[in-house]
């Protein structure tokens, strides 16, 4: 490496939306480094970081060479007998690369391979500087940058997230000399817009950051992460409460702050009647405030800002925070009073006004859909079918009252705290909440049976459906979000330990859908005549994609928890009726194959397999006997094979019918000593007929008894 210096690059903007800054930083970070990498600079990239502020984005590097390392250059040009002619002499086709080269031919040297000879130029090209390649790497950077909707300013042709106003390009010491999105480099950064305003001269890239902070901008997201942690926990301590800051909430304050400032504030307690969620969700989502929690979790009068600024006076600040909370907690307040004056259920026939989807009705009719399933769900699942039912008919309610209508993402919440002020079963106002679980990758299912039942109505009527209507997902579009149904789904039945007929329960609610709704998925084939297909083939065609699609969700699930696809698909081969009985078939499969004697039984079910799958082919695909003859038994190893199948199958039938299959696959994998002996030992294709069918339907004993539970012979 040529001597190397730490560059700085530092573009200061109008302030950034905060919840795209960090990626924008990532994204500028890796647009440099691959720059650099592109032109075989050689720099520390390892130990690149990324700075973002609101103000602005830098990267900084500590070691980027000078200049690029000299490039040796090799130009073929006309092989040996084109090049000269009968003569010797240069042909045109020479003397025109030569001067394409702007070299005399006598500067051009020969090259020998066992290919053949051919003239090349070498020449060796002296590495540019790297400060006359900053400014193009800067710019294509910027131009990578995922902005959907880039803006412009002023007069200017160019365009990006926001205005810019200043560019540091600082390598060591040195200011680097460009122009990119119409600004000079220079060493002229900026501090804190009202707390340092001045120019802050940065002496050299490694003193960039220390510049920053002595003129009140932390530039280091992580710094300001840590250091609103530290002060709300300062605040917390001083108001007597636990503040509670998720990831989320955290993030978005630091990408809004350059210098934040905890400010402890209060409310009115009157408002503390209205339901924490409520309150919770307007101070976060609207305000970016931090709620404070008692020792027993309950909401506090208390919470705490981040204010961009170290006031003198924090007082005026405070006042500013809770001036602008108070009127969107009265608004919630309203909200609340005026729906407790209508009972929960006194919104059903209003869902008869609302539109569900043009070819599947109103909220009202997919409400009745959902609370048959939930019933005939409960029933099977040993729940109260009653309240399953109850349930299902005020799941949709809440979302006709103004708090909801207010604050969308409080549907089921405010569900559950209307259905228990009318007096309703706390189970079923529980589920009116729960059902909507999970609500994000690797939240927790319903923990209530009777949640999981409504959980599993709903999903099966949404999904049933939609893709009735012809509207399931392609691609990257899912407007419907019924990848998450399907996952929520399977998720409930197996977590929940629901044992379920997954087809069964598909059926049902494929007969529950209106016939415009089959009707309405149906493409015109491209003849242009109408499809020939009634409602009973739909549904059938509806059937097999469902079950698929449900399936393949599980998938990323299953890997997520290091089960690999082999396992997957061996179970996925039986069709297991039940998810639940899918999930232990699929822990079964995995345990065994850890066991010493997997390997070689996954390989003769294979070989068995094939040998069935071969004589199926041959015969017309007619099926081989059931049960061997002991009667045309010729050799020992097969009769010790029928032996140990027979005791096998008597020994695992009360745990394969109690669903052990790790017990059974256990007790199977005795089976590899007569099964390697009788694959040694015999030929399966003797040359009487009645021999061979024999050992075929032998064979056939044993692929039934391990494909009682999985294919093995995928592994």
């Amino acid at each position: 490496m040529s001597a190397a210096k730490s560059l700085l690059i530092e573009l200061g903007t109008e302030e950034l939306p905060p919840k795209a800054l960090d990626e924008l930083a990532a994204a500028f970070l890796r647009g440099i480094c691959d720059g650099l990498a592109r032109r075989g600079v050689d720099a520390a990239l390892d130990e690149a970081r990324a700075y973002a502020s609101p103000r602005r984005l830098a990267v900084h590097i500590p070691g980027v060479s000078t200049a690029q390392p000299e490039q040796a250059i090799e130009r073929r040009g006309p092989a040996l007998a084109a090049a000269l002619d009968a003569d010797e002499q240069p042909s045109k086709a020479l003397l025109g690369f030569a001067q394409s080269c702007g070299v005399a031919v006598e500067q051009l040297e020969k090259l020998e391979t066992d290919k053949g000879a051919w003239f090349v130029w070498r020449t060796v090209k002296p590495g540019q500087t790297v400060a006359s390649l900053l400014p193009a790497i800067v710019d294509e950077a910027l131009k990578a940058l995922p902005i959907p909707r880039p803006m412009r300013w002023a007069d200017h042709d160019y365009s990006f997230v926001r205005p810019a106003h200043w560019l540091v390009i600082l390598h060591g010491a040195e200011i680097v000399e460009g122009e990119v999105l119409g600004l000079r480099s220079g060493r002229k950064s900026r501090g804190h817009r009202f707390m340092h305003p001045q120019p802050v001269h940065v002496a050299d890239a490694d003193g960039w950051l220390d510049a920053m902070r002595a003129s009140n901008v932390l530039a280091d997201p992580q710094e300001r992460r840590r250091r609103i942690h530290d002060q709300i926990d300062q605040v917390a301590q001083t108001i007597g409460g636990t503040p509670r800051l998720d990831d989320a909430l955290l993030d978005e304050l630091a990408n809004l702050t350059e210098w934040p400032v905890a400010i402890a504030c209060t409310f009115e307690r009157e408002f503390l009647s209205v339901p924490p969620e409520a309150l919770v969700t307007t101070m976060v989502a609207n305000q970016k405030f931090v709620p404070v929690f008692d020792a027993d979790g309950k909401l506090t009068e208390h919470f705490i800002g981040i204010a961009n600024i170290q006031s003198k006076d924090p007082g005026e600040i405070r006042k500013g925070y809770e001036r602008v909370i108070r009127p969107r907690f009265a608004d919630a307040k309203f909200f609340w009073d005026e729906d407790l004056k209508t009972p929960l259920a006194g919104y059903q026939e209003q869902l008869k006004n609302v539109t569900y989807q043009q070819a599947l009705g109103t909220l009202w009719d997919k409400t009745v859909r959902v609370a048959e399933l939930a019933r005939i769900i409960a029933n099977r699942v040993g729940a109260d079918g009653a309240a399953a039912t109850r349930a299902a008919s005020l799941s949709k309610c809440d979302l006709l009252t103004r708090m909801v209508g207010e604050f969308p993402e409080l549907q089921g919440v405010m569900g559950r705290y209307y259905a228990s002020h009318d007096g309703e079963p706390a189970e079923v106002a529980d589920a009116l909440d729960s059902y909507y679980q999970p609500r994000f990758g690797g939240d927790a299912i319903a923990a209530g049976k009777l949640g999981q039942v409504l959980a599993v109505a709903e999903r099966l009527d949404t999904l049933a459906g939609i893709f009735a209507v012809g509207m399931k997902p392609g691609g990257n579009k899912d407007p419907f979000a019924l990848r998450r149904a399907a996952l929520g789904l399977a998720r409930t039945l197996i977590e929940g330990s629901l044992e379920l007929d997954l087809r069964g329960s598909l059926v049902e609610a494929l007969e529950l859908l209106p016939d415009a709704a089959l009707a309405a998925g149906l493409k015109t084939p491209k003849d242009g005549k109408p499809a020939v297909l009634n409602a009973g083939q739909r549904r059938a065609i509806l059937l097999d994609e469902l079950y698929d699609f449900i399936l393949d969700r599980l998938r990323g699930y299953y890997a997520d928890q290091g089960f690999d696809n082999a396992q997957f698909e061996a179970v996925l081969a039986v069709q297991p009726a039940s998810l639940i009985d899918f999930d232990r078939r699929l822990r079964a499969v995995a345990e065994f194959g850890r066991r010493p004697e997997a390997v070689s039984l996954a390989a003769a079910n294979k070989r068995v397999a094939n040998i069935l799958r071969k004589q199926a082919e041959e015969n017309g695909a007619t099926a081989v006997a059931c049960v061997a003859d002991p009667a045309h038994f010729e050799a020992d190893e097969e009769r010790e094979l029928a032996k140990a199948l027979a005791s096998a199958q008597q020994e695992t039938a009360e745990a394969l019918s109690a669903g052990d299959y790790t017990a059974v696959l256990a007790r199977l994998s005795q089976l590899q000593a007569p099964v390697d002996t009788f694959f040694d030992s015999v030929l399966v294709n003797a040359d009487n007929p009645a021999v061979r069918a024999n050992r075929l339907a032998l064979l056939g004993q044993l692929k039934a008894q391990f494909g009682a539970i999985a294919d093995i012979a995928l592994l």
